[in-house]
């Protein structure tokens, strides 16, 4: 009596599943997902940040970006410094920043455009 293809091959996904088992358990104990401990650390913030004060931040670190750029820029021009490079990467890192806040300003605006386009 011959077997059929498709009795051969639940055969040979049966077998297939019972060494996947196997492994499974051989493996299972050695693996244990514990939780972060950096998630006890943080603690949660009291207040909700409100978006003034989130912009706020922005333009802050945007500031401050663009300000450390100016200084280590007039540094390496003076003489007093010599980190031409870290004067590029920060000025390079003080137009990238100020042209992400630009793109989320571009998309505010627009946002408030369509809103105020709406039908009342």
């Amino acid at each position: 009596m011959a077997t059929s293809p498709f009795t051969q091959a639940i055969g040979a996904e049966q077998l297939m599943l019972a060494k996947m088992d196997a492994m499974k358990a051989h493996v299972a104990p050695q693996f244990v997902v514990t939780a972060n401990p950096i998630d006890h650390r943080i603690e949660p913030s009291v207040a909700p940040l409100s978006f003034a004060d989130a912009v706020n931040r922005v333009l802050t670190q945007v500031n401050a970006h663009q300000s450390h750029a100016s200084d280590k820029m007039t540094a390496v021009e003076l003489g007093q410094s010599d980190d031409l490079v870290g004067a590029m990467v920060a000025s390079q890192k003080a137009s990238l920043s100020f042209d992400a806040l630009m793109q989320v300003r571009n998309k505010v605006v627009g946002a408030v455009d369509e809103i105020m386009k709406m039908p009342v």
